[in-house]
């Protein structure tokens, strides 16, 4: 067994968390919203046809704001079909996904689910095979009170109401030479910029993201970055990251260290935005949006489950449907924690996806709602990260990667409320083989309430749940933690394991 310290002061804090940072996503993709959120003939279904067990599950997850309804299939998606009468939409092909959508669900329908379950809308344009004029129109439609042609379409389709969208994306991974309408950073920046005055023009209390890059490990990363927020600058609020994981060619050990990549593109990012505003002379601040980001097993979808063939385009088909295992979970756990250790110039994210596809809730056809492995860390962390991060190191063993170098076993991220008076330390042991001891001190706290901890481990790294197993891997109390009066705090971390340690004031 090793041993590791940790050290928090909560008189440096680092950023306040935004509870924009547990946001999700979901697009026209798969199983992501037909027979996902919504199946009009289940059991559960409520009378709109949404499952009423997803729901639940949803809000049990603790998700702030979604983002909709893509995604690579927005770049091809035009709006004015998901509205009006579900009768009379149009059913249309989606060559992101290879797939056909039906538009059954569109804006109203989606906008309603999320007043059910709670969440923000984060709504994105299409600025691949569309422009500025149709983001106006949605801008229009979705959030003017009434008095013109398209409010009065929104109100006669049943939504008097104006929608009042706060967060919008101005296209999707522009970058990427499979996006419909791929361009140049020079020419999405210039569409960018000019779509982003329009809308501003409209409301200047809006909250815009541009595109960054779909990967840091694009060609055009970084030059991608300087050249959008260059013409766009001071007409956004954030630059958009994405960024996938897996699990390649057997090296766990890479994979757990996922969380470093992470460090550092946020940290390039960030470089890139401070930079721009420098030589513009800027007092505006931009911030991050990670609005993509997940464990997704891409080779495998890419080799085997990539649908083809100009004559097959099927409604919902599985797509994507990666079944997570506990390290899986554990990186999960460790990218939150990434995101919260940025927590001053990361304010939005967004887990990609939320249902069925790449998500941590799954769902069968007539069937049962379940939690996947990676449902724990999220809805864990979006409960109890609450106040601010504040400065946390860790002294811990490393160990040697294929992919990162050598990398700590140990990394911890801490936040504190002083308003609840919630303190918590969320950590993941690395070590595939060992067990490691965490010490640290609370006694800066004062008096304490009450304190928990909570491990996602197994003897089993690789396992799962599953429709036939959907509760073989669940979060359990860790029962070694022990907490001195003087305030010295052991706990003991299993391998590849994520825990979360709590203390009430």
């Amino acid at each position: 067994m090793s041993t590791a310290r940790l050290i928090f002061d909560t008189r440096l804090p680092i950023g306040e968390v935004n509870r924009r940072v547990f946001g999700s996503f979901v697009e026209h993709l798969g199983r992501s919203v037909y027979d996902g959120i919504y199946e009009p003939g289940h059991a559960a279904a409520d009378d709109r046809g949404f499952r009423t067990d997803v729901v639940d599950l949803v809000r049990e997850l603790g998700v702030s704001a979604i983002r909709y309804p893509g995604g690579n299939f927005v770049s091809g998606f035009r709006w004015e079909d998901s509205v009006g009468p579900v009768e009379s939409r149009p059913t249309r092909l989606d060559l992101a996904w290879h797939s056909t959508e039906t538009n059954e669900v569109g804006l109203h329908e989606f906008a309603s689910w999320l007043e059910t379950v709670g969440s923000e809308l984060m709504l994105a344009v299409n600025l691949g095979t569309r422009g500025t004029l149709e983001a106006l129109d949605l801008l229009e439609y979705s959030n003017l009170a009434s008095g013109t042609a398209l409010a009065e379409q929104r109100a006669a389709h049943g939504r008097p109401a104006p929608f009042d969208v706060r967060m919008w994306c101005l296209g999707n991974e522009m970058d990427g030479p499979w996006q419909l309408g791929h361009r140049s950073a020079d020419d999405y920046g210039k569409l960018a910029a000019q779509t982003a005055k329009a809308m501003r023009a409209f409301d200047p209390s809006l909250e815009l993201v541009v595109c960054g890059s779909s990967s840091a490990h694009m060609p055009t990363f970084g030059e991608w970055e300087r050249v959008v927020l260059t013409h766009t600058y001071d007409d956004v609020d954030y630059i958009s990251c994405h960024a996938y994981y897996e699990e390649k060619d057997g090296d766990l050990g890479s994979f757990l260290a996922s969380a470093v990549d992470m460090d550092s593109f946020i940290a390039s990012v960030v470089s890139t935005i401070d930079h721009v505003k420098a030589v513009k002379g800027s007092d505006h601040v931009v911030n991050i949006s990670f609005d993509e980001w997940n464990v997704w097993y891409n080779e495998r979808f890419e080799k085997v489950d990539k649908l083809t063939g100009v004559d097959n385009w099927p409604v919902a088909p599985r797509l994507l449907e990666d079944a997570y295992t506990v390290a899986d979970a554990v990186v999960v756990g460790n990218l939150l924690i990434s995101l919260l250790r940025r927590a001053d110039r990361v304010t939005s994210a967004s887990l990609a996806q939320l249902v069925n596809v790449i998500a941590p809730i799954m769902t069968e056809p007539g069937g049962i709602a379940w939690k996947q492995t990676t449902f724990f860390p999220f809805a864990l962390t979006s409960a109890l990260a609450t106040g601010s991060t504040v400065q946390t190191r860790v002294e811990s063993d490393t160990y040697e990667t294929a992919a990162y170098g050598t990398v700590p076993v140990v990394d911890a991220v801490t936040t504190h409320d002083p308003e609840t008076g919630r303190t918590s330390v969320f950590v993941v042991n690395r070590s595939q083989e060992a067990s490691t001891t965490l010490s640290f001190d609370v006694s800066e706290l004062g008096s304490l309430g009450a304190w928990s901890a909570v491990t996602l481990s197994d003897a089993d790294p690789y396992a799962v749940n599953t429709l036939e197993q959907p509760e073989r891997v669940a979060p359990r109390e860790n029962t070694s933690l022990a907490v001195s009066p003087a305030g010295a705090v052991t706990v003991e971390l299993p391998a590849v394991s994520w825990t979360v340690i709590s203390f009430e004031g």
